[in-house]
């Protein structure tokens, strides 16, 4: 009786660690955002033209899983690069009037962060949905940090 319940804490232990793994996969981490953040402000810096162009189309690493950059313009708010499939819709608009499922305004803090020194680290905390097929708006957290002339951030869905 002892060894069939040692097996059983086993077996339960090893579900629980594959769906644990299988969660990390789905699903990017706050350090996994700001490595991307950190990996995307180096290739803004090296050619800006190219990073936003690889950030739109979530090439070069800048999309993984449910982690993507975007990016607006510092000075007036202009969204130039979104690497989220759902949301292509938003660029060329004003990053300042983008308001959540809950009706908050977040993309004032996004917009503010972006009036910061460079290299400062802000997090904005929204709704927003995943990239995918499921359009339901879920807690979001990005972390947003001024580059140049932009201001650029990375999010994961918690």
């Amino acid at each position: 009786m002892a060894r069939s319940f040692t097996v059983s804490v086993a077996v339960a232990m090893l579900l629980l660690a594959v769906t644990a793994t299988f969660a990390q996969q789905t699903s990017g981490s706050a350090d996994e955002a700001k490595a991307m953040l950190m990996k995307a402000v180096a290739a803004v810096k090296a050619d800006e033209a190219k990073a936003l162009d690889m950030f739109n189309k979530g090439e070069g690493g800048f999309l993984d899983r449910d982690l993507y950059v975007f990016c607006s313009i510092a000075s007036d708010g202009k969204i130039v690069a979104v690497g989220n499939p759902n949301a292509k819709q938003l660029l060329g608009t004003d990053n300042r009037t983008l308001k959540d499922a809950t009706g908050r305004v977040y993309g004032q803090d996004i917009f503010a962060a972006s009036q910061k020194p460079e290299g400062e680290i802000t997090e904005v905390s929204y709704m927003f949905p995943r990239p995918g097929a499921d359009k339901t708006p879920v807690p979001k957290v990005s972390f947003v940090t001024r580059v140049a002339d932009l201001g650029c951030g990375v999010g994961y869905y918690k």
